[in-house]
């Protein structure tokens, strides 16, 4: 099968097998905004003293002009914030005096106001006496750090009668609104704790995203093994996927995952980041080219011979730069609130240059790496908290909550509209590299033995796919929102529907053992 050469480039070839190797590190499927209980059984809890931890909406106006909301967590204690927005709480922030809050505050200028304070020197509960005593409407406790920390009641304190709300905000958030305060500038916060819908709209699109590239993919095959004029026939760029291969690929995988764990850092994801720009540029231009080539046949025959780089196509040199520029500008602003969509795009591009470099020979192999993969993707999901205290695969996949730095751009992701924590539905490369190679083995498969749509296993394939990948949304509705290992489903719905297909009709061992040969080209 004569594929043309991925790029001329082979400068990106590094980038584009370390980005393939990372999105395993990001193999699951997630929603990137968790349910909005904070509750972990943790602290004690009696009469006064039960409220549940809830995540806390907190958008503050600073001089009217309303800043980007803030994230805080209620206390076990106090006044039970408002679910919906009609009904939240709206005060204007004062400073509290002391800012520990630990004895009686000095007057304030309004009793329907919301004190600031900051955390040590007392209890939770004492300084929420304090602030209510003084006629504080409510207390916003700045925490040291970044962490949001759940505000208990001590072992020696008694039922507890505070009825004023009590939300604690991070370090950063806290700093800013002490800042605002000093500088005698009006601050006015809103606070309520909305629920998680259970369904977005994000969900379908990324189902019909990741089907979609996954058909795509398999069929993008027939698109570019025909071409009749290639002069590299002998050299087809492609990678056959061997079954040792397939173990060692999901063991350095881990141990990629491993290290990300534990040193992941600012800088770190910046380097993923540049290489995925990189490699994305290797497979937009691919896909470019190749559409345009089949559309346009003499676009594709028109070379130059150049210093240096030797003989190109001309339409390489148009499209390689363009390529560029929107990788680029795509990295410069990569959180902005759209960036999404040119993260897609170039993934999708990425994923289907990725599924024509690399193939399935037979279903033994596949059977070699889904299967390794299966367990790694529920290893590291479900497992890995046993061994490392959080789920390792979650934690890296959100690594940039903690690092800081863009987040691990491998996934696709569609934000949550209708939520009113925002985020994103995501999926991550891997559970469409994976399945994806043997939907584009199955449909190879179907070519050169001249099977028909009725006896079709690409057919059966990608439904099953598409079922495997609606069981893990059904899977992450019931689990609210926890990350899900989607190869734990998807893996069933595709290999082991290979297998059934196979057995029944007596065409397993030739699937077990298949070898295409150059003559067995499907091309017309």
């Amino acid at each position: 099968m004569a594929i043309r050469s991925i790029s001329p480039f082979s400068l990106y070839n590094g980038a584009l097998f370390f980005v393939i190797l990372l999105s395993i590190g990001s193999n699951f499927v997630s929603v990137l905004a968790d349910g909005e209980s904070m509750e972990d059984g943790s602290g004690a809890k009696y009469p006064g003293c039960s409220n549940e931890f809830r995540k806390v909406r907190v958008r503050i106006w600073l001089k009217g002009v309303e800043q980007p909301s803030e994230l805080g967590i209620n206390a076990r204690f106090g006044r039970v914030l408002p679910v919906s927005q009609d009904y939240a709480v709206e005060m204007q922030i004062l400073q509290a005096n002391p800012l520990t809050s630990c004895s009686k505050l000095s007057p304030l200028e309004s009793t329907n106001a919301i004190v600031l304070a900051t955390r040590g020197d007392c209890t939770f509960l004492e300084k929420a006496k304090a602030a209510q005593s003084s006629g504080a409407a409510g207390l916003l406790l700045v925490n040291t750090n970044e962490d949001l920390e759940e505000m208990v009641c001590s072992a020696n304190d008694t039922a507890s009668d505070v009825n004023i709300p009590v939300v604690m905000v991070s370090s950063s958030v806290g700093n800013k609104i002490k800042d605002s305060l000093q500088k005698k500038a009006r601050v006015d916060v809103m606070l309520y704790t909305p629920n998680k819908p259970g369904f977005d709209i994000g969900i379908p699109v990324l189902w019909i995203l990741a089907v979609g590239c996954t058909v795509c993919a398999a069929l993008w095959g027939e698109y570019i093994s025909c071409d009749e004029d290639d002069p590299e026939d002998g050299d087809d760029g492609v990678v056959e996927i061997k079954v040792y291969g397939a173990i060692v690929f999901v063991v350095v995988a881990s141990v990629s995952l491993i290290v990300l764990f534990y040193f992941m850092s600012s800088a770190i994801l910046w380097v993923v980041l540049v290489l995925f720009a990189i490699a994305a540029i290797e497979g937009m231009h691919f896909v470019a080219v190749t559409l345009i080539s089949r559309v346009f046949k003499r676009c594709g025959q028109m070379k130059v011979k150049l210093p240096l780089i030797g003989e190109q196509l001309v339409l390489t040199l148009i499209v390689l730069p363009i390529c560029i520029i929107v990788s680029v500008c795509w990295a410069v602003n990569q959180d902005s609130p759209s960036a999404y969509v040119g993260q897609n795009t170039m993934g999708i591009c990425l994923l289907i240059t990725v599924l024509q470099l690399a193939q399935l020979p037979n279903v033994m192999v596949a059977a070699a790496l889904l299967g390794c993969a299966f367990f790694y993707d529920i290893f590291w999901v479900f497992i890995s908290p046993l061994f490392f205290k959080e789920s390792v695969m979650i934690t890296v996949a959100k690594g940039n909550e903690n690092s800081g730095g863009p987040a691990i751009p491998m996934v696709l992701k569609v934000p949550r509209h209708f939520d009113a924590w925002y985020g994103y539905d995501m999926i991550g490369f891997g559970d469409i590299l994976f399945p994806g190679l043997l939907v584009a083995f199955s449909f190879r498969y179907d070519k050169i033995r001249n099977k028909g749509w009725s006896n079709s296993y690409f057919l059966w394939l990608s439904i099953g796919y598409a079922c495997g990948l609606t069981l893990t949304y059904v899977a992450l509705f019931l689990m609210n929102g926890h990350g899900q290992p989607a190869l734990l489903y998807l893996v069933p719905c595709t290999l082991g529907l290979i297998l059934i297909l196979g057995a029944k009709r007596r065409e397993l061992k030739d699937l077990w053992s298949f070898k295409a040969k150059r003559s067995d080209d499907f091309c017309p």
